[in-house]
Parts: structure tokens; sequence; C-alpha cells
């Protein structure tokens, strides 16, 4: 069988293709598997990287600015969705996919729509809370839609096509233990782990707050700190702290975190976004949280997964310029002392959570494959 994986963009968007990639070629090592992103992003680097073939589009997501320059950009933007358009169709007829399946990013748009015009069985995989411009205007022509969340449905307008599947994590998570991954770490035991992280690259608002922060732990705070400034930003944060002469020995202060799964298992409360992947790893681990939303993303996405969990119990959120250092060390210094808001916390987040996600999406994926052979 031949499968085709449509991605691109960001990680979020990606690593739930290469899950159930690598699921489905632990089931059928014989399964031919093809990727199609977009020219100059992320997948031209993180596909080849686990050992698949990835062929590339050039397209480009509409600005929503009025700007004359972002009007022209516009006007560039059709022409590539034209060409991408034919691109896309040449790729399908050369490796005549049983099945195409797209998992987020502005590519997915002609590759899946000129999947579904060939006849291709399709399918779109949604990990944020509400669909986002790529999943409205693909909706129609898709055989499933995916979600990650059940008060998700609500959002489409053809519900017998929509499964709720959840988003898959990463392999190294699945397993993940807490007292595990604090030996491996040398952490202790028993001292409270706090794990401050917003992106690789690092948000300016929150390393000012995470500044304040740090300057309200002291030397004996009772917990433990682990903190990524991101790579822009921490040169700057170290120098902030030793010019102020703020130090805290529980504060570990880091450029990245490059064994996320390892530490996210390891803490109690973790500050952080609300990108789709965060969200489906907070709810895997079932990890109370104190979430700050980017507010940086189109269409608020990240502030709508956030009151998902807010609303649930999962989590407290909090929005950029409605806080400071000080509010945030207090939320998250209240929670460490309430035991049992913590415990109703991780409930919550393990009740949203989906544990087969993975094996999920790629049983919808086998029977709509298996379906246009047996038709």
């Amino acid at each position: 069988m031949r499968f085709l994986f449509t991605c691109g963009g960001t990680a979020g968007h990606i690593n739930p293709a290469l899950g159930v990639a690598g699921r489905i070629r632990e089931l059928m090592p014989d399964a031919e598997i093809l990727f199609v992103g977009a020219e100059g992003h992320m997948e031209t680097e993180l596909v080849p990287r686990e050992g698949y073939d990835l062929k590339t589009v050039r397209i480009s997501g509409f600005q929503r600015s009025m700007k004359p320059t972002m009007l022209v950009e516009n006007v560039r933007t059709v022409g590539r969705l034209i060409r991408s358009s034919a691109q896309a169709r040449r790729i399908l007829k050369d490796f005549r996919p049983d099945v195409a399946v797209g998992t987020g990013g502005y590519v997915c748009y002609p590759v899946l729509r000129a999947a579904a015009a060939l006849g291709i069985p399709t399918a779109v995989h949604e990990s944020n809370a509400v669909p986002g411009l790529t999943t409205r205007l693909l909706e129609k022509k898709m055989d499933r839609i995916l979600v990650g969340f059940e008060g998700s449905r609500s959002y489409y307008h053809y519900p017998d096509r929509v499964e709720v599947t959840g988003t898959p994590v990463r392999v190294d998570f699945r397993g993940a233990d807490k007292g595990r991954a604090r030996r491996e770490l040398g952490l202790d035991a028993q001292e409270p782990v706090v794990l401050a992280v917003f992106g690789s690259l690092g948000a300016d608002y929150m390393n000012r707050a995470m500044l304040e922060f740090i300057r309200r732990m002291g030397p004996k705070p009772g917990f433990r700190l682990i903190y990524a400034t991101g790579k822009q930003y921490y040169d700057r944060v170290r120098a902030a702290l030793a010019e102020e002469h703020i130090a805290s020995p529980a504060a570990d202060v880091r450029e990245y975190i490059y064994d996320m799964p390892k530490i996210m298992a390891a803490a109690d409360v973790i500050i952080c976004r609300s990108g789709a992947s965060t969200i489906s790893e907070l709810t895997y681990l079932g990890k109370p949280a104190v979430i700050v939303p980017s507010p940086n993303v189109v269409n608020h996405h990240q502030e709508k997964n956030a009151r998902v969990l807010a609303d649930a119990g999962a989590a407290r959120m909090l929005l950029e310029g409605e806080f400071d250092g000080a509010t945030l060390y207090d939320e998250v210094t209240g929670l460490l002392h309430d035991p049992q808001a913590m415990a109703r916390m991780h409930m919550a987040s393990r009740n949203l959570g989906v544990d087969d996600a993975t094996d999920r999406i790629t049983s919808i994926i086998l029977g709509l494959a298996q379906k246009d052979k047996k038709e």
C-alpha cells in the first residue's frame, strides 16, 4: 500500500504525521510512504531525518494585513497556489497513493484538494480546538475529519465525517514516568519541580515576567525551577540576572531544553504556551499547568486551545498584558501549596487526553485505504 502525508510549517503539524507514519511502518514494513511539504519550511529538515522521502511544492499563506506590501504578497500567494495545485497533482499521479492524509499547514490545501479531485480517499487532522482556515476550506471535500477534542465537533458542518482521535504525541512521551525521569535527571524525589518554557525561540514578555519570578524565589523557595529562555533571549536574560544580582540556587536557567519529554514527566507544574502539540503533551501526561497563550497566533488559536483546558479545570490561563511576574509567582506557588487542587487538575487533564491517538488515526487511515481497494 502507498500512503501520502502532507504537513508543514511547524513541528505541531509535522510531528503527528511522523508519529502515524511510524506506526504504519511498524505494522506494514513494506508500505510505501511519501511526504509532501512546502519549500523552505521545517518539514524539509524534520521529515528526511526520520528516513522518509519528501516532495515539496511552493506555497505560502495569505496575509491578513491590508498594508500595500501585504496585498501584493497575497497576489503572489494566489499565483503560488495555482502552481502548487498543478505540482501536487503531478506528485499524486506519479505516486498513486491509496490514501492521502493532511495534519496541518498551508501545503495541505492544494495537496488534499487535488487528491479528492482524483478520487483518492482523504483525511485531515485538526489539532487545534477550533478549525483553521485550511481545514475549513477542505472540510467539504474530505472523507474523514479527525479532531483532538470532543468539544471541537460543533465547529464542523459535516458531523458524520468527524471523528475524535486526539493528537499524537512524540514517541518519547509514551511510557513517561515521573519517578524514573527524576532519577535520570538527578532531581530530588520529593522537591516540587516547576518547568517554564515558551517555545524554541522564546518570548520577550514571558522572559521579563520570569525575571521577576526568579526575584521572588529567593535562596530557598521550596521548589526547583527549570526555565528555558529560548535561543533569542538567553544572553539577554543571563545579563539581566547578573546585572541586577538576581540569583537563586533553585533556578536552572537554560537556553533550550533538549530532553523535553523527560523534564515534562518530572515536573509538577508547567508554565507554557498552548500550541496544539503542547496541549496534547500536557493532557497525555496529566500535568497541571499555568498557560499563557501566544497573542501572535492567527485567529487566536492558542487562546482557544487554552480555554479548553481552563474550562475543564485542567489549567489556569493568564493573558499577556494582564499579569506580571509577581502574579505568575503567586499563581504557581498557590498551586504547589494546594495538593488537592493539583490532584483535580491532574485528573481533569488526563480526562482530556487520548492515550491511543496514534493508533486511532492509523486505524482510520488503514480503513480508508482498504475500502478504496475493495471498491
